[in-house]
């Protein structure tokens, strides 16, 4: 039997404490070290978690030789540079998302993976629990027919901080980056399931969004994809408004609800549910059941590749082809917008 995969936190905010809750509880991994910007804060962490070797740096944690593989929780544009300095480490990386503010930060974590042999994903938790795979499963199924439209939305009412990441500029915040990649990720899952694709990328990308006067943020937006085989779908993000966070996908023989997509349970198992509605048939339930929080799936699914020996993710995790579209997708998506980060900028220099 294999040993435990041996990570180390990189960063102590909430939700690497979601993550490590998700390893504690997880078949694969334990908790091996914990870095921060401070020493103080990376015991407080320590304690808080059981884990013993505490770093008051990022190098130091990427130096510490008991460490397999990185979980980065950054801000935003921190993501690429701790990355790249993780995969050079001879560390295996998990990074939240998004794994890059756009498209050429993305290419080169990936590549610096490549290069450096370890194993690289992009952490969208929900990829990793079970209701995703049997949604994917009813789609190829045509349970419902073709696929035509699909309407996913991801948004809820942040307080108004101009120096909260969610608001400020400078950590590339706003609704797109924060919670947009969950709603183009799952469209592009659904569009490729529709078609028995791990994933399809839209062939047209337009949006429409409210930018904060203060700050410049996107406080919501809405785009619109188009796919193959005349597949269009709405995708609507925000960090400033409340809004139905559920997934909707309607074919020529009925729908599919998902009232909870993204299974985002940080403290406790979240069961799935799936409502399937065929034409002239009374609604069907369809029960997921879940033994752990979507944190420990994720951790599990790093630890069981990387002992297989690979560098990216079984479908329908997010593969590194995968990433790189969805993140296309989001800056196609903030280009309809007019939004552009102070911190975007040439990357490989560290």
């Amino acid at each position: 039997m294999n040993p435990k995969l041996r990570w180390g936190l990189l960063a102590t905010g909430e939700i690497a404490g979601a993550f490590a809750r998700g390893v504690r509880t997880s078949q694969t991994g334990e908790l091996t070290a914990v870095g921060s910007r401070s020493l103080d804060k990376a015991r407080a962490f320590g304690t808080a978690f059981g884990i013993s070797a505490c770093h008051g740096s990022y190098e130091a944690l990427l130096a510490d030789k008991n460490v397999e593989a990185v979980y980065i929780s950054t801000p935003h544009p921190q993501h690429a540079k701790w990355a790249i300095r993780s995969a050079r480490a001879g560390k295996h990386v998990l990074v939240e998302k998004p794994a890059g503010l756009n498209l050429r930060e993305a290419q080169a974590m990936i590549q610096a993976a490549a290069d450096n042999k370890v194993f690289f994903l992009e952490a969208y938790m929900y990829r990793c629990h079970p209701q995703t795979t049997r949604l994917v499963k009813l789609v190829r199924e045509k349970i419902i027919g073709e696929v035509c439209v699909i309407q996913a939305t991801f948004s809820f009412r942040a307080r108004f901080d101009p120096a909260s990441r969610l608001w400020n500029q400078s950590l590339a915040g706003g609704g797109i980056l924060d919670a947009g990649g969950y709603v183009t990720s799952i469209t592009r899952l659904v569009a490729g399931a529709a078609h028995g694709l791990p994933f399809v990328d839209p062939i047209a990308v337009s949006g429409a969004g409210h930018l904060h006067p203060e700050t410049g943020v996107d406080a919501w937006a809405a785009a619109t994809l188009k796919f193959p085989g005349g597949i269009v779908a709405t995708a609507s993000a925000g960090v400033g408004v409340d809004q139905e966070n559920v997934l909707r996908i309607f074919g020529t023989n009925g729908s599919i609800l998902v009232p909870n997509p993204y299974t985002t349970g940080r403290e406790y198992a979240v069961p799935g549910k799936i409502i399937v509605h065929r034409k002239g048939e009374p609604p069907r339930e369809i029960t997921i059941p879940a033994s752990f929080t979507s944190y420990a799936f994720e951790a599990d699914m790093c630890s069981r590749a990387i002992r297989a020996g690979r560098q990216q993710a079984e479908s329908p995790a997010m593969t590194w082809e995968d990433t790189l579209g969805n993140i296309r997708t989001q800056e196609a998506w903030r280009v309809a917008i007019g939004l552009t980060y102070d911190a975007e900028k040439l990357i490989g220099r560290d």
